[in-house]
C-alpha cells in the first residue's frame, strides 16, 4: 500500500521517495513497523484479555512449577497476527501473489488455532478442538495453499521443483509434465503429488511450533531466528544476482515475501518483550499455528522445505520427541524414553531451571539457523 502511493504515485514528484523501491528497505521497515504494533497495543491486548478473563489452562499432570502459570492471559497470538498482517499489507507490493498466499496461510491457521483456544479457555468446554477436526482443517488449510501455488504454477510464476540441500544439480520435481493429452480432464492428478506435499509440509510444521510453545519465550524466540534465517533465504531466491551466484533456483517475483519475514521477525521481537519469563501473556494455538503455517508457506514459496529440519530445529526435535514418546509408550507396553516429553519438560525434570532451558534452546536454533544459512555455499 505505501509502496505504491509513496513510489508509484508520488516518486515522479518528490525523487526522494525512489528509496520504497528497495526491497531491502521496505523489509527493515516492516520489522520495525511489526515491532511496534507489537510493543505498542501489546497492554491493551493484554488488558482486555484479564477484563475477559482469557486465562492460561495448565494441565495437572506437567510439571508442577507450571501450575502458578494458571490465568495468564492466553491468546496473544492474535497480536503477534495483527502484528505480522499490518506490516506485511502496508511496505509489500500489493500485485505480488506470494504476499497474499503467505498471508492467507497464516489468517486460515490462526483461524484453526482461534477456534481451539476459543472452545477450551472461552467456552471453557473440554480440551478445545479434538485432535480428528484440529488436523482435518489444517489438512484443508494446507491443501487451499497447495491449490494456489499449483495454479500460480500453470501461469509460469512459480516452480514445483525442490531445492536439494547440498546438492545443486538435483531438483525433484513433484509434478508430472507428461500427462496423457487424451485423458485432459484427469489432469488434476498430476498436482496430488504435490498437495499431499505441501499438506505433509504445512501441517508437521503448525504442529511442531504448537508443541515447542510450552515455555515463557521459548517458541517465540525460536521464530524470530527461523523467521530471520528465511528472510535470508527469500532474499537470495527472488534477487536473481545472488541466486546465480549461489546457483539456487531463481524465483522472480517470490523476493517480496522476504517484507513478510521481516514482519515475522519483528512482531516476534515485540511479543517476545511481553512473553519472556515470567510471561504477561501466552500465544495460544491462535500464536503457534499460525506462526508454524507462516514458516512452513514461505519454506515452500522459496523451495526450501527441505531445509525446515535445520531452519526450525528445535521445533522439529520437540514434535519429535513427542512422536517418539508416544510410539514407545504404545509398543513398549507403557514405557518411555524421555521423562516428560516435548523435550523441553524433560530437561525441565532432570533438574534445569525454565530459564536455562530457553536460553540453551535459542542457542540450538541459533545453531541450527546458520547451519542452514551456511548450505548456501555448501552445494
Amino acid at each position: 500500500m505505501l509502496y505504491w502511493l509513496l513510489y508509484e504515485k508520488l516518486y515522479p514528484f518528490f525523487h526522494p521517495f525512489r528509496i520504497f523501491r528497495y526491497l531491502t528497505f521496505r523489509t527493515a521497515f516492516a520489522s520495525l513497523t511489526a515491532l511496534l504494533i507489537a510493543l505498542f497495543i501489546g497492554p491493551w491486548v493484554i488488558q482486555k484479555l484479564r477484563e475477559f478473563q482469557i486465562g492460561q489452562f495448565v494441565r495437572e499432570d506437567g510439571p508442577q512449577s507450571h501450575l502458578k502459570k494458571t490465568g495468564t492471559p492466553t491468546m496473544g497470538g492474535v497480536l503477534i497476527v495483527i502484528a505480522i498482517l499490518v506490516p506485511t499489507i502496508l511496505w509489500s507490493i500489493p500485485s505480488d501473489p506470494f504476499v497474499w498466499v503467505a498471508v492467507a496461510s497464516t489468517l486460515a491457521f490462526g483461524a484453526i488455532g482461534f477456534a481451539d483456544d476459543y472452545i477450551k479457555v472461552v467456552q471453557r468446554r473440554s480440551l478445545g478442538l479434538t485432535a480428528r477436526a484440529k488436523l482435518m482443517w489444517q489438512g484443508l488449510a494446507a491443501a487451499l495453499v497447495a491449490v494456489a501455488l499449483a495454479v500460480l504454477e500453470q501461469f509460469r510464476f512459480f516452480s514445483t521443483r525442490m531445492t536439494v540441500p547440498f546438492i545443486k544439480s538435483l531438483r525433484p520435481d513433484l509434478l508430472w509434465h507428461g500427462w496423457p493429452a487424451t485423458l485432459p480432464y484427469l489432469g488434476f492428478l498430476l498436482f496430488l503429488p504435490f498437495v499431499a506435499w505441501v499438506v505433509f509440509v504445512l501441517m508437521g510444521a503448525s504442529n511442531a511450533v504448537n508443541l515447542t510453545d510450552g515455555l515463557d519465550g521459548l517458541a517465540i524466540g525460536c521464530t524470530i531466528i527461523a523467521a530471520g534465517a528465511l528472510a535470508v533465504l527469500t532474499y537470495v531466491s527472488g534477487n536473481v544476482v545472488f541466486a546465480d551466484y549461489l546457483e539456487l533456483q531463481y524465483l522472480p517475483r517470490v523476493g517480496e515475501v522476504t517484507v513478510f519475514c521481516g514482519s515475522m521477525v519483528g512482531a516476534s521481537i515485540g511479543f517476545l518483550w511481553y512473553n519472556a519469563h515470567p510471561a504477561e501473556i501466552f500465544m495460544g494455538d491462535v500464536g503457534s499455528l499460525a506462526l508454524g503455517g507462516a514458516i512452513g508457506t514461505v519454506a515452500i514459496i522459496i523451495r526450501q522445505e527441505l531445509l525446515l529440519p535445520f531452519i526450525g530445529g528445535i521445533f522439529i526435535l520437540e514434535a519429535v520427541s513427542v512422536i517418539l514418546q508416544v510410539g514407545s509408550y504404545k509398543l513398549r507396553n507403557g514405557k518411555r524414553i524421555f521423562k516428560m516429553a516435548p523435550l523441553h519438560h524433560h530437561f525441565e525434570q532432570l533438574g534445569w531451571s525454565e530459564s536455562k532451558v530457553i536460553a540453551r534452546f535459542w542457542i540450538g536454533a541459533l545453531v541450527f539457523a546458520l547451519f542452514a544459512l551456511t548450505t548456501l555455499k555448501l552445494r
